[in-house]
């Protein structure tokens, strides 16, 4: 499916765009929009090693240039080396799990397991600390929150209260980087269109992508967009 419209109304050309959790999903949905909007992306995952270039191919045709690095949001050393590697770029978007996320009833769950879950959380601190000091003037970074933060249904504890952070970590860091003219943006990610639900109104995974890639360029003003 080819999103009409958007691209012509938005260009990237001569931006870089360093994207994490950017090899499956969402991510690399997002990477593939920006491709075809004309950025320079670095698509970042812990396993990017067993992906191959020929893999991103967008509908709409691709404009950008592509490289595939391996970093575990994780590992605070790695991501600075990578981000003094990659630097300056314009756009830093983070759709990384961080690991292992638990499910089920709270009262049964695994203590050590719930605690995992933050890895989302700490991979985004770790992103945004270490990758802000390298965006350009007028830089944009985009965090990705999960429905359960707002809707949490059963069994989604631990979804919850990590989604419940983050939202609350952009808000927070948002004001921190307006001075800075960096914009600081949270996308709540509704549910996506997939072969379970194809009669549902939701957006598809590329849709969605082009959504993010929409809050790239700098806004008339500086601070969380909702």
């Amino acid at each position: 499916m080819c999103v009409t419209g958007r691209s012509e109304e938005l260009r990237l050309e001569g931006r870089k765009a360093v994207i994490f959790g950017g090899t499956s999903g969402i991510g690399m949905a997002t990477v593939n929009a920006l491709l075809a909007l004309g950025a320079q992306v670095v698509a970042v995952s812990r396993s990017a090693q067993k992906y191959e270039l020929s893999q991103f191919v967008h509908p709409c045709g691709t404009r950008g240039g592509l490289s595939l690095k391996s970093c575990d949001v994780l590992d605070r050393a790695a991501l600075a080396a990578l981000f003094k590697e990659e630097a300056p770029f314009d756009i830093l978007v983070s759709a990384a799990t961080g690991g292992s996320r638990a499910l089920g009833p709270f009262l049964e769950m695994d203590i050590d397991g719930f605690k995992g879950s933050f890895d989302k959380f700490w991979g985004y601190a770790n992103v945004v600390q270490l990758g802000a000091p390298h965006l350009s003037e007028k830089g944009a970074i985009v965090l990705v929150s999960g429905s359960p933060a707002r809707k949490p249904r059963a069994g989604q504890v631990a979804l919850a209260a990590v989604g419940a952070s983050v939202e609350q970590f952009a808000r927070s860091i948002a004001r921190e980087l307006a001075p800075k003219r960096i914009n600081g943006t949270l996308l709540p990610r509704r549910p996506l269109l997939s072969e379970d639900t194809p009669s549902q109104p939701f957006p598809s995974s590329l849709e969605f992508a082009y959504t993010r890639a929409s809050l790239c360029p700098p806004p008339p003003s500086w601070g969380t967009l909702f």
